[in-house]
């Protein structure tokens, strides 16, 4: 027997697995959003998400394989049915992708993207770039450099919306 038939042969006698597929229109994600002092959605249905990880941009669906996605300064965004969409801009966090379609997103501060001035953020922006170039203690001018780059992503988002 030929290899070509031998593998064929065998194919048609292996059990079917289930195969991933992409969600249905109908299907929601269960989405948890906390801070440390308020949970923005707790359950909630929602169609999808968008998030700033560390490795890059990405979108939530249904049926999203299970994962653990490190945040970093930027845009959570939720759309829930209705294509109505919500932004939030986080410091970071962590996303946990669960089985069975839930999603928990848990960060360390977060406020509403229309909640921001870009004149404020332009002038806190300019104090710690001043701050983490001056000659303070090196623990003030690490924060202030931590502080400098959250003020950089949240320009960056305002400057492109």
């Amino acid at each position: 027997m030929s290899a070509l038939r031998l593998i064929s042969s065998a194919a048609k006698r292996a059990p079917s697995l289930q195969r991933r597929g992409y969600a249905e229109v109908a299907d929601k994600i269960k989405l948890s959003l906390v801070l440390p002092h308020q949970a923005i959605f707790t359950s909630a249905d929602v169609v999808q998400v968008n998030i700033s990880a560390a490795s890059g941009d990405m979108g939530i669906l249904a049926n999203h394989v299970p994962s653990i996605e490190p945040l970093r300064p930027g845009v959570v965004e939720v759309i829930e049915s209705g294509n109505t969409s919500k932004k939030w801009f986080v410091s970071g966090g962590f996303a946990n992708v669960h089985p069975g379609n839930k999603l928990t997103i848990n960060v360390v501060e977060g406020s509403p993207l229309e909640s921001f001035s870009p004149e404020a953020v332009r002038t806190n922006l300019q104090e710690a770039l001043r701050v983490a170039a001056g000659n303070g203690s090196e623990e003030d001018r690490l924060e202030a450099r931590i502080e400098a780059d959250v003020y950089e992503a949240l320009q960056h988002v305002l400057s492109s919306k």
